[in-house]
């Protein structure tokens, strides 16, 4: 089972980035993946997760300025960030919400992609 993050940038306060989650050796078609993020010293935040059938679900905190997808035919999940703000600086992860509720922290499977939101 792998999870790799990619996309994370300096940008500037309302400008948008796209991270990428690739996934390979489960059922990713299947599975529900979620992001969350954190910053130094504090847990994690999760920011959204996106079901196999396409539900999707977000954090109060990045309602209306993100956006979650998933390409099950390249085995991706897409995290789209608009408007960005100082505060959403953080290290972003993706992970399989399954594994999530059963324990795994978000960071089993790698060092995510760093955001930084900063003028």
């Amino acid at each position: 089972v792998n999870l790799v993050t990619t996309g994370g940038d300096l940008v500037q306060p309302g400008g948008s980035l796209r991270l990428s989650c690739a996934g390979s050796g489960f059922d990713f078609g299947s599975s529900a993946i979620a992001w969350a993020r954190r910053t130094p010293g504090k847990e994690f935040e999760w920011v959204s997760t996106i079901y196999s059938g396409g539900g999707e679900y977000y954090a109060d905190a990045v309602k209306g300025r993100f956006s979650i997808s998933r390409d099950n035919a390249k085995n991706m999940v897409y995290l789209q960030m608009n408007n960005l703000k100082p505060e959403d600086t953080a290290d972003y992860f993706c992970a399989i919400e399954a594994l999530v509720k059963l324990g795994y922290d978000y960071d089993f499977w790698g060092q995510g992609t760093q955001v930084n939101v900063s003028a």
